[in-house]
């Protein structure tokens, strides 16, 4: 298979800088593939945006070997399904999400992890169009000094729910607009007691949550208050004023760091991929941000692409592999847009659904429901379709485990995805798995290892020997389907 053409002046151009954007450049870099990022903004964001990271989030991020940039991590003490209460840390904890770490420091992190991999991220460059043509794509786009053309493999819309590649590259976009709007502060100098899963009152609905070092945010919603047409965020005053109506208090004395809006549009685009355009993140589905899953489902969006378009473009992979990004993420973003739309109807809804609110709230109480939330909300349900076979593993993610290498060095499973390449992961006797992936060598690492202590919820590698993605799901487990089978669809021919 011959390599993507070298007159391009890169293999990948991806718009927008933000956390999906910067993800997938690092994971394109990982892969080998050369990438430029396209971003609008001068300097990197100092908003806090989304505030946290989901249970699947952190796994994604600890595969890479990125939890220690971030220091210190929080576990929510709280979390609500629309306004009403759900404990995610039930059982070992491990669902719960982490909070206080702003979307700004997500991107300084995940910038700082990109730029180190070698990605030429372009600040001050607005994206204006592109061409798609057929064997590449000509992207163009002001800058500092002028315009500035440039030929790719593909592009990626990484840049939001407005997205400019979404519209010029004629995705369809189908769903419902926004019916209320909804008002966001992060303030300091304000003593609140937090109200984690929203309080309501007769006029509508408030929401505070200690962000960490003397900050809170507070949301308000008005019964009634529908969406407004704006060209920038509103301001504190507006904010302040609605919570005094529906709360009676006073805020309007705090010093607003951030204040946004937001509404409860639910759309997503019809493909994931039109030719040589290809959209993640916000450009790809815009909802209610509802337990914070925009940002953690854009992040993961990004790293199920990453590995596959950075084999395509290097020649290790025909094109067809990247009609599995949409078949495996669009259903994924299809359940996003479920969830949220439901919690919507429960956090936005009035007087009428009270009683549908109490009835949930006996019902979430149960382990069972909790975590069962907790896997919809954070995608720990997740399983891809990754050919034949019925073991339980198969296009789930491999679990977080103890594992003692051969020579006696204790790890755990993720740190074997470092590197972000394939593993065939040997833990029994039979050394054929072994034998066979070493011909993938230069794309496939063979570990062998023994089973350390199962995890605190009695999770473990079922199995003698598994295949796992570089994105870290399940492709093959002994026993259940056929390995050449799957190093083929995953990684292509052997090269020996």
């Amino acid at each position: 298979m011959q390599a993507q053409s070298a007159q391009r002046d890169t293999h990948v151009v991806v718009a927008g800088a933000g956390p999906a954007g910067l993800m997938l450049a690092a994971e394109l870099r990982l892969a080998g593939a050369r990438v430029v990022v396209l971003e609008q903004e001068s300097r990197p964001t100092a908003e806090s945006r989304g505030m946290g990271f989901t249970a699947r989030t952190l796994e994604v991020f600890d595969q890479r070997g990125l939890l220690p940039r971030f220091g210190e991590l929080k576990r929510s003490p709280g979390g609500h399904f629309g306004s009403v209460p759900v404990d995610f840390a039930v059982g070992d904890g491990r669902h719960a999400s982490v909070t206080g770490v702003s979307q700004a420091r997500t991107v300084a992190v995940l910038g700082e992890w990109a730029a180190e991999l070698g990605a030429d991220v372009r600040r001050g460059h607005r994206l204006t169009g592109f061409t798609d043509l057929g064997d590449g794509v000509e992207v163009r786009a002001e800058g500092p000094d002028g315009e500035v053309r440039l030929t790719a493999a593909y592009l990626v819309g990484c840049d939001g729910g407005r997205s400019t590649v979404r519209r010029a590259g004629g995705f369809g976009f189908p769903g419902t607009d926004a019916t209320a709007e909804l008002l966001l502060a992060d303030v300091k100098d304000l003593e609140l007691p937090p109200k984690w899963s929203g309080e309501r009152r007769p006029a509508g609905m408030l929401l505070a949550a200690p962000l960490g070092g003397g900050m809170v945010r507070v949301v308000v919603s008005e019964h009634g208050r529908k969406p407004r047409e704006r060209t920038g965020p509103p301001e504190f005053s507006e904010v302040a004023d609605a919570w005094k109506r529906v709360s009676g208090d006073d805020i309007s004395g705090a010093s607003p760091v951030w204040v946004s809006s937001f509404g409860d549009a639910a759309r997503q685009a019809d493909t994931y991929r039109r030719g040589r355009v290809l959209l993640a993140g916000d450009s790809a589905h815009v909802h209610l941000p509802a337990s914070g899953q925009g940002m953690n489902v854009s992040i993961q969006d990004a790293v199920n692409l990453g590995w596959k378009l950075g084999a395509v473009v290097t020649g290790r992979m025909p094109e067809a592999l990247l009609d599995s990004y949409h078949d495996e993420r669009h259903p994924v973003g299809a359940a996003l847009l479920r969830n949220t739309r439901a919690q919507a109807s429960l956090f936005l809804g009035g007087p009428e659904t009270q009683p549908l609110r109490e009835v949930l709230a006996e019902v979430f109480r149960g382990p069972e429901a909790a975590l069962l939330l907790a896997g919809m909300v954070s995608g720990l349900e997740i399983r891809y379709d990754v050919g034949a076979g019925d073991h339980p593993l198969l296009g789930r993610r491999l679990p977080d485990v103890p594992l003692v290498l051969e020579g006696g060095e204790e790890t755990r499973s993720l740190r074997l995805l470092h590197p972000a390449r394939g593993v065939l992961l040997s833990l029994g006797d039979d050394p054929e798995p072994a034998r066979l992936a070493a011909r993938w060598a230069p794309w496939v690492d063979v570990r062998s290892a023994r089973p350390g202590a199962r995890s605190a919820d009695g999770e473990g590698v079922d199995a003698d020997a598994v295949l796992v993605r570089p994105d870290g799901h399940v492709a093959w487990a002994a026993g259940s389907g056929d390995l050449a089978t799957a190093l083929h669809r995953s990684f292509g021919e052997p090269a020996h």
